[in-house]
């Protein structure tokens, strides 16, 4: 059995280089098809999918917040937690300026300069996760633990509550 043949993005290389295993998982990428049209494609529950979101803090600072798929980001805990006054999605051209990914193929592995990253701590007790790998339609499988040691995020609980 050959070897799977995937994209070769600067993700794929920082996880090659951080001696990450992981398992490439291409789909048919559809715009604005998010987290749920990638779970249906890859047979896979939404919650193990996560998205990789980039904000910017009142002072114009990037930081990535990895999220469940099926869940959304709360800014105001995100804040509370970097201790800044607000935070607010970037622009997608602000986003490609500071990772070198489009919108849509965001990955938090490889990016042009050196972000740092909330995960959402839930994230850390599945046994594996898929995350964008550098291009749409191209994710990668791996357990959040080489996730972790890859990316060394600051793990909170900064997903939206039911009361906000």
């Amino acid at each position: 059995m050959g070897k799977t043949k995937h994209p070769v993005t600067p993700a794929v290389r920082a996880l090659r280089a951080a001696g990450v295993s992981f398992e490439p998982r291409p789909y048919a990428y559809v715009e604005h098809g998010g987290t749920q049209r990638s779970a249906e494609a890859l047979g896979m529950d939404e919650h193990a999918v996560i998205k990789t979101l980039v904000l910017e803090r009142d002072d114009g600072a990037p930081i990535v917040v990895l999220m469940h798929g099926d869940r959304r980001v709360s800014t105001k805990r995100v804040a509370k937690e970097i201790g800044a006054k607000s935070v607010r999605p970037c622009d997608p051209a602000v986003v490609t300026k500071h990772t070198g990914y489009v919108v849509g193929g965001t990955s938090p592995f490889g990016t042009r300069k050196s972000l740092p990253v909330i995960m959402q701590a839930s994230i850390a007790a599945l046994p594996r996760v898929v995350i964008n790998g550098g291009k749409r339609g191209f994710l990668v499988e791996l357990t959040p633990q080489d996730m972790i040691a890859a990316l060394d995020p600051m793990l909170a609980d900064v997903a939206v509550s039911p009361e906000e």
